[in-house]
């Protein structure tokens, strides 16, 4: 029997809220006649908050179903076995979304502009949902029945807030993310969206979108981003504080990373400071925080965005450490104090389902396109240049904008970076002679990356995985990952490794 859960197609959006006052409503779960149907619970039970997250792999969700019992004894946990099985399933949403927390990671879509308007909006929030106790042992019978978009943000600190506390999560979003769960592909998109993008918001004019949560919450914040992608339903939000990243990390042991060069900074006036050098290193929640907030002069946040895509990266691998099992009662704690989310209950149970079955490739990456003015008197100002980029709005976002086309050029015109990963620097060279043999007419060098790889990789910067099928068919040979990780101005980027020959 099968619960799916139907997000309703007149679901309330950002864009069609026409003042901050208007109640917003959840979509309403839609149950299979035949299904079993969760027994209420008396309402003296207390409210339990729970978190989304999202898997790279089956591999953790296979690893604990096959936990003896007597293993689940001997470790000592206190927390119910569905418990355990959902967060180990659920955690990389949640991930992706602590890891930018210094990221802060990701804030809700819908806030109190007006605490009393909210209040329907409000009771839909997990710290209010009442959770029947075998619930989470059906999982199997919810299923997504839609696409599906989450506005994840991460928020800075705010002096003199508690954490947890409602005032925690008032500040600027340091860190925004508008993810896709999309069931008929069986895919999860993740869109990073620079904190200096510039949008509008009525009666203030023009401003940066990390400064939308502060103005107006997570309503003001995922309205403007709508409007922005031409009125793209956002259906749900999670946010999180800064301290509940560095404390994640540190409940996961540490995070690995590679920095790709030193990074050394002070702020006398608030303390900050970030000084870590480069190399392979495992990163504590302090360092990770430093890792993901530094900022390069001249570049904005765009590097910042695309170190913060690594972290998720080496955060979703380290759960498959096995030293992260005993460690899911803290993580539980943690979760219900620093995060905040609207998503109910059935949906979070759909999301955990849905995550299990997406496969590696299937999680993909990109960069809100757009471009720095000449002409802005702040420098770090990102304007929104959706040329070409059809796809790339209909795959991460689930909007059609008339008038904008699909950049259907072939790959032999795209713009390619051939960037050296080995110590044979003939190597380069090589490969852009290779390519222009074979076509290619838009060729060049970047610097060599300093950690060797033994296979080469293709980055697909702009989000369309084909083109990064048509190159490996060229090379022959090539790992495509999905990212903004790859050279800021090319549309691919390959990094040779030595398996070229």
């Amino acid at each position: 029997m099968i619960k799916q859960i139907q997000w309703s197609e007149n679901q309330v959006t950002p864009q069609q809220v026409p003042a901050a006052e208007q109640e917003v409503k959840q979509p309403p779960v839609q149950k299979s006649e035949n299904q079993l149907t969760p027994q209420p619970v008396p309402a003296s039970i207390p409210p339990v908050k729970l978190k989304p997250s999202v898997n790279s792999s089956r591999n953790v969700v296979e690893s604990v179903g096959a936990i003896p019992n007597e293993l689940y004894d001997r470790l000592g946990l206190t927390i119910p076995r569905w418990l355990l099985w959902v967060l180990t399933i659920v955690f990389g949403i949640i991930l992706s979304g602590l890891l930018a927390s210094s990221l802060a990671l990701w804030t809700p879509l819908w806030s109190n502009l007006d605490q009393a308007k909210d209040d329907e909006f409000g009771a839909n929030k997990q710290d209010q949902v009442k959770v029947p106790g075998d619930l989470w042992t059906k999982l199997s019978q919810y299923k997504l029945s839609r696409p599906m978009n989450i506005l994840i943000m991460g928020i800075e600190p705010v002096p003199g807030a508690v954490d947890g506390s409602p005032e925690s999560f008032a500040g600027n979003s340091d860190t925004m993310m508008l993810v896709r769960l999309n069931p008929s592909d069986k895919s999860i998109r993740l869109l990073s969206i620079p904190r200096g993008t510039m949008i509008a918001i009525p009666e203030q004019g023009l401003t940066k979108v990390s400064e939308a949560n502060a103005k107006g919450g997570p309503v003001l914040a995922a309205r403007v981003v709508s409007r922005s992608l031409n009125n793209a339903p956002i259906d749900r939000y999670i946010r999180i504080s800064t301290s509940g990243f560095r404390e994640l990390v540190d409940q996961l042991g540490g995070v690995d990373v590679f920095v790709p060069e030193p990074m050394n900074y002070q702020d006398q006036a608030s303390g900050f400071s970030i000084n870590l050098v480069s190399g392979w290193q495992s990163l504590n929640g302090k360092q990770a925080e430093q890792f993901a907030r530094f900022r390069e002069e001249g570049m904005g946040d765009l590097p910042r965005v695309q170190r913060q895509q690594a972290l998720i990266t080496s955060l979703l691998q380290r759960l498959n450490s096995p030293t992260v099992l005993p460690r899911l009662p803290q993580l539980t704690r943690l979760m219900r104090k620093y995060f905040d989310t609207n998503l109910k209950m059935e949906e979070m149970m759909a999301l955990a389902n849905f995550s299990v079955n997406v496969e590696r490739d299937n999680f993909q990456m990109a960069m809100l396109p757009g471009t720095f003015s000449k002409f802005s008197q702040d420098a770090n100002s990102y304007w929104l240049n959706m040329t070409g980029q059809q796809s790339l709005l209909n795959d991460f976002v689930g909007v059609n904008i008339t008038g904008i086309k699909s950049d259907n050029r072939p790959v032999s015109i795209q713009r390619v970076a051939v960037q050296n990963t080995t110590n044979q620097p003939q190597l380069t060279e090589k490969v852009i002679i290779y390519l222009k043999q074979k076509g290619f007419t838009n060729v060049y060098a970047i610097p060599d990356w300093p950690d060797s790889q033994r296979q080469t990789q293709i980055i697909v910067q702009k989000g369309n995985r084909q083109t990064g099928i048509d190159l490996r068919q060229v090379l022959g040979l090539g790992q495509i990952e999905v990212s903004a990780n790859g050279d800021l101005g090319s549309d691919l980027t390959i990094r040779i490794g030595k398996d070229w020959k």
